[in-house]
């Protein structure tokens, strides 16, 4: 890649963005897809490995050291986040997604050698790091290689892939943790091992993954993104054996290349020049963090202390919970295309928080049973977790390419940082068990705030269903100061 500065180059017309929407899907997506998509499988199997606490006795841990080390994960998420999402804009996709997992895998790898609480809780932080830099680069990169009309659907899958991770996790844990298969000291260990026996043979997939063409084009590497592109069209018309049509040169974009977006400027986009998109994006991630973290963290406490199940049995409760939050974005995500963003955000957040309210009255009225609070729960989220994937879609659409990691990233903290509160209000709610009511007011708090969601992303949401990224909302670098006076004046 040239070294040349961006900054101060002539525009350039550029065909980069129609070309790449106008793609079929071939073999060339599948391997972003897979390459890519892995990052939620590795989170959801990170936090269910840990949070069954396996290495507790033979590390000598008190409960207290247990329940940080989750904290301790989630920090290093945000401080990942944060930091690899601003790298991910000024350096590119391509060698942040590649730098996050190897962090990745020497976190979590080497955490498996843990001897005491502070060389795992390092290690889980560095874990962390890696994971929460992967949802900034990862989001970013996918949403600028996929065609405009797989964009959504193909986006909510890879993110609901999470609870395919969580399911792999749990089901493994139910052999490792088993002393007649493993000793004590020996299966949380390999647990931890898990993840980056997986992540080392993706990376090496990711290493044919090109960098966004997008990314290229406006942080002044035209010819790279020309070539990219032109070397993915070879590839598409190999595997479909069919010509590309060509592309209607009015849909070039005159681009001045930017080397970077200042903190000034960022500040000004989210709350000047587009403040409701700021308010969707705010919105929708903290309600569907809230939500997810006050049921996730409390289901097998409601469950031992308001149904008499023994903790070892609140697991296998765990995999219908884990398959309806896999499914729901598998089943519901074409929708998001094909009727359109902010309908089916309304929709998912609102079925799910009528279904949490419904389920609160029947448990308030003491009719339901162990299996049947789960079910309740199993189609809550399988429309919740459709609805939670589409906040990463969302966030990253609405905002300029050159700021669209760190928009992410500032979007996943804020969401983290309310959902990290959640666990607490539900533990106090849940108390000893003695009342069902505080509890059943819990529940209906939940449900309207996710409802509250989908209200707002009705009634401010974006239209981007099947739309190309720069027709959403055009990069900062083909904006002239008189088109971007006019954007701002518009507010959305």
């Amino acid at each position: 890649m040239s070294s040349a500065s961006a900054v101060g180059e002539k525009p350039v017309e550029s065909l980069v963005p129609a070309r790449m929407d106008r793609l079929p899907w071939t073999k060339f997506h599948w391997s972003v897809v897979v390459g890519l998509g892995v990052s939620w499988i590795l989170d959801g199997l990170e936090i269910q490995i840990v949070s069954n606490a396996g290495f507790q006795k033979d590390l000598g841990l008190v409960t207290q050291q247990v329940t940080s080390l989750g904290t301790i994960y989630l920090v290093g998420q945000v401080v990942g986040a944060l930091v690899f999402g601003r790298l991910s804009d000024r350096l590119g996709r391509r060698k942040l997604f590649i730098l996050t997992l190897i962090i990745y895998l020497v976190g979590s790898g080497v955490a498996g050698f843990a001897q005491d609480f502070w060389f795992l809780a390092v290690f889980r932080f560095i874990a962390g790091l890696g994971i929460g830099g992967e949802y900034a680069a990862i989001n970013s990169a996918i949403d600028e290689l996929i065609p405009s009309k797989y964009r959504g659907h193909v986006d909510i899958a890879i993110n609901g892939t999470y609870w395919g991770g969580a399911a792999l996790g749990a089901f493994a844990n139910v052999f490792l943790l088993n002393t007649d298969y493993f000793a004590e000291n020996v299966g949380w260990r390999i647990g931890f091992f898990l993840g980056p026996v997986l992540g080392i043979a993706i990376i090496f997939l990711r290493r044919h993954i090109p960098e966004s063409p997008r990314w290229l084009m406006t942080h002044g590497y035209e010819q790279q993104a020309e070539a990219t592109v032109s070397e993915i069209e070879a590839k598409v018309e190999k595997d479909t054996g069919q010509r590309l049509p060509d592309v209607d040169k009015s849909l070039a974009m005159s681009v001045t290349p930017t080397d970077r977006v200042g903190f000034l400027k960022i500040v000004k986009v989210l709350f000047s020049q587009y403040p409701t998109r700021t308010l969707v994006g705010a919105t929708m991630m903290i309600t569907q963090s809230f939500l997810y973290n006050a049921i996730f963290f409390t289901y097998a406490l409601v469950l031992t202390n308001f149904y008499g199940l023994s903790t070892a049995q609140t697991s296998i409760y765990f995999f219908p919970f884990a398959i309806g939050n896999l499914l729901g974005p598998l089943v519901l995500g074409r929708f998001f295309d094909t009727w359109g963003r902010r309908q089916m955000i309304f929709l998912t957040y609102l079925v799910s928080g009528v279904v949490l309210a419904v389920s609160a009255f029947l448990f308030q009225a003491d009719v339901l049973s162990a299996t049947t609070q789960t079910v309740f729960w199993c189609i809550s989220f399988f429309f919740a977790s459709a609805g939670a994937s589409s906040a990463y879609l969302t966030v990253s659409e609405i905002f300029p390419l050159e700021m669209r990691s760190q928009a992410i990233s500032y979007f996943f903290a804020l969401g983290q940082i309310f959902g990290s509160v959640a666990p607490l209000i539900y533990g106090a709610f849940i108390g000893d068990g003695s009342s069902r009511e505080p509890l059943f007011w819990g529940y209906l708090m939940g449900a309207a705030i996710m409802i509250l969601g989908g209200v707002v992303a009705l009634i401010f949401g974006v239209d981007a269903a099947r739309k190309g990224l720069e027709s959403v909302t055009q990069p900062l670098s083909v904006l002239t100061d008189g088109s971007s006076d006019r954007r701002a004046k518009s507010k959305r």
